[in-house]
């Protein structure tokens, strides 16, 4: 399986100076090693303080799929897209993906959201293309040596992603490095839940009522189990409307519309749809996913992603509960400043281990922010 290896960016929305979060610096803890997979970090959080951009950071790491795939954009990025502070012009990003002995490097520069300045492919350190969109040249020797050498660049649009073009117009195996990046991204997912609104980029291209998805699907009395398990007492049903449309109700005597719902239970709807697609997803980033949710709450669901998911999950949080060797580990806990982005074990100079209380540690200041 394909995992996100390492990510870097810089000059995008607050992120003046090059933060990276590399997710191959694994140390050799024997404790919660299923945080861990094919030798890279498979769930991790992030904390910092209000307005350092933990939510900015998500979106960056989505940021290829608004020029390399036709799923849900980020409409934040066509309005504040490059770093206020800065005399660039350009915000520039480099992903690193492994599988096996496969490494797969993707780069490109943008002066906005769909703006493409230049664009660089490498599999196994050899450079696959290079483009230049403002002089319009490049190096594509060595597509040939890729089964791309044949496509037709006469018609290409000027404005579209050479890997786009490529991958949309050549016949690829599905093992082939261009195929597996491309269905990466094509499944990479953000999302949140404010109360009453669901945000989200990537993954998918339309947007669907969630409750309408889980009476069509049938996976009401999946979801009222759900619901039971992580402290909502109630009983859901279904009855018509005046137009025959099926909608989702708490089941008392007198029967109340499920939009009536508190935010927390809103949250748990929109956790549990989006955990359903998660399954489907090659790299999901929850921003602020327990805003609404009581800390034992928030515990349960994390435990449940690690457990059940094998997908790679970061999550956003304010919550210093989740700061704990219990069920996470100090490489898996990140602290994001405006200046870089910093596991626990690389914010210190103490060797952590397994009955350290990494709460009580981040609290009193040992992981300087």
């Amino acid at each position: 399986m394909l995992r996100l290896k390492k990510f870097e960016v810089q000059n995008y929305k607050n992120f003046s100076n090059k933060i990276t979060m590399d997710f191959s610096k694994v140390q050799d803890y024997d404790f919660n090693t299923e945080c861990i997979a094919d030798g890279v970090i498979k769930n991790a959080v992030i904390y910092g303080k209000n307005a350092v951009g933990k939510s900015n950071f998500g979106l960056a790491i989505m940021d290829l799929t608004n020029h390399l795939v036709d799923n849900n954009k980020d409409n934040r990025g066509f309005i504040s897209y490059l770093n206020a502070d800065s005399d660039s012009d350009r915000a520039w990003f480099r992903y690193t993906w492994q599988e096996n002995a496969t490494e797969i490097v993707y780069e490109y520069e943008k002066a906005a959201i769909m703006q493409l300045l230049t664009e660089r492919l490498y599999v196994n350190g050899e450079e696959v293309f290079s483009y230049n969109y403002s002089s319009n040249t490049g190096n594509l020797d060595n597509l040939y040596k890729y089964q791309m050498g044949t496509l037709n660049w006469q018609f290409r649009d000027s404005g579209l992603s050479i890997l786009r073009y490529m991958a949309n117009n050549s016949s690829l195996s599905k093992g082939h490095p261009v195929v597996k990046l491309m269905t990466f991204v094509d499944s990479m997912l953000w999302f949140r839940n404010l109360g009453i609104s669901n945000e989200y980029v990537g993954f998918t291209n339309h947007n669907e009522i969630m409750t309408d998805y889980i009476i069509r699907n049938g996976y009401v009395k999946q979801f009222e189990d759900f619901l039971n398990k992580y402290g909502v007492d109630e009983k859901l049903d279904t009855k018509p409307d005046a137009m025959g449309q099926e909608n989702l109700y708490f089941a008392h005597k007198r029967y109340v519309p499920f939009k009536a719902a508190s935010n927390g239970t809103n949250a748990l709807l929109t956790t549990y749809y989006w955990y359903l697609q998660m399954k489907k997803a090659s790299f999901v980033f929850i921003d602020e996913f327990d805003a609404f949710y009581h800390f034992a709450l928030a515990e349960s669901l994390v435990k449940l992603a690690i457990t059940k998911l094998d997908v790679q999950i970061i999550l956003t949080s304010h919550n210093t509960n989740l700061l704990t060797n219990r069920f996470m580990r100090p490489d898996c806990l990140f602290v994001l400043t405006k200046e870089k982005l910093s596991s626990l074990t690389e914010a210190t100079n103490r060797e952590l281990k397994e009955e350290h209380n990494l709460e009580r540690l981040y609290m009193g200041g040992e992981f300087d922010e």
